[in-house]
């Protein structure tokens, strides 16, 4: 028990504004870990060679049966491929409407998170600057009670002022990288989504065409 006590001490030497900058970090803590879970689980597109065959057929025939095994093929070669899947299933009219539908639901799945660590990355400095006042505040307060006589108290104003500022830091920095990486996930997975649904988009006009010949 004794070991643990130096990291109370810091704690509490803080002040009350350590407590909701313990909050944020349980916060960001709980979003990250569920996040690196969900990125090592999500199935976006591991299967190129598929998708390409996929359009390939789409571009070579029409493939109208296909789009009742949606859900089977896109949870063994990922959401691109169910979202291709959905279009093809809605060949006839609004594919690009049914594939935009699938593609925004797999993305409100990648960014749900996303906004409780960015708060967190805006609010934790903002919390230390507070915890900053907060404790420069007392250590004048101290200051003008006790004078030069007393050092110690004006040290424990002056000591809050650091630790919640360099705790309000450590929080926001240690967010930041991987709220930039999901972030970077989620505008790769876009990307692929709007790149495979317009290269189906092509392959249906190719269709059309060969069948107005």
């Amino acid at each position: 028990m004794d070991s643990d006590r130096p990291l109370w001490d810091l704690f509490t030497a803080g002040g009350p504004v350590m407590w909701p900058l313990l909050l944020c970090s349980l916060l960001s803590l709980t979003v990250i870990l569920e996040r690196a879970f969900f990125w090592l689980r999500i199935n976006v597109a591991d299967d190129r060679d598929a998708i390409d065959k996929l359009l390939e057929s789409c571009r070579t025939r029409d493939r109208r049966g296909d789009g009742e095994q949606t859900e089977e093929r896109s949870g063994r070669h990922g959401a691109v491929y169910g979202m291709l899947l959905r279009g093809m299933a809605h060949h006839e009219y609004s594919a690009s409407r049914a594939m935009e539908a699938v593609a925004l639901e797999e993305l409100k799945k990648m960014r749900r998170g996303m906004n409780i660590l960015d708060t967190v990355i805006t609010v934790a400095p903002m919390l230390g600057i507070l915890g900053t006042v907060t404790g420069i505040i007392g250590s004048f307060t101290a200051l003008g009670q006790a004078g030069i006589a007393d050092p110690q108290a004006v040290i424990a104003g002056i000591a809050e002022a650091l630790i919640t500022t360099a705790a309000g830091l450590i929080i926001s920095v240690a967010t930041v990288f991987p709220f930039n990486y999901f972030n970077s996930r989620i505008e790769d997975a876009q990307d692929l989504f709007e790149h495979c649904g317009t290269r189906l988009e092509i392959a249906r006009e190719h269709v059309c065409r060969e069948k107005e010949r």
